[in-house]
């Protein structure tokens, strides 16, 4: 399967995929909560009160405005939720959350979800490494 080939991490039974494939939205918009649109520095997509830069701290103030904080560590933590932030050097290229279980969620470019077990299951090649844990206070 291609995800193995593009994410080593992930081997062993380390992820379920827990979606179909889909173009309506990305993994920056799974890790906020939206499955209705694409979110993108690039023009023409939605970017909430951020600068529209490919640098990893444009995607930090992303979240920042939507009311999460930096913090330590990914283990879960009752009435808060997580999301993990990946930069290939400088740039942003992924963002991961957490769920209720403790397992993590991610959208995977265009194809599907999937659920893996810790945020540094995706580091590597294509997404860099884990840049920052963020969490807010669960609603």
């Amino acid at each position: 399967m291609w995800i193995d080939d593009a994410f080593p991490g992930l081997g062993l039974g380390a992820y379920n995929v827990t979606s179909d494939p889909s173009e309506d939205y990305n993994c920056i918009a799974w890790a906020a909560g939206d499955q209705s649109r694409w979110w993108s520095h690039a023009a023409g997509y939605y970017w909430p009160n951020a600068n529209r830069t490919p640098l990893v701290e444009s995607l930090v103030d992303v979240f920042t405005g939507l009311g999460y904080e930096v913090c330590e560590g990914a283990i879960l933590e009752v009435g808060f939720e997580r999301i993990a932030l990946y930069a290939l050097g400088p740039l942003w290229k992924h963002a991961a959350r957490q769920l209720p279980t403790g397992l993590w969620t991610s959208k995977l470019g265009m194809d599907e979800d999937i659920q893996h077990t810790t945020p540094e299951t995706l580091c590597g090649d294509r997404y860099g490494t884990l840049h920052c844990i963020m969490r807010r206070q669960r609603t």
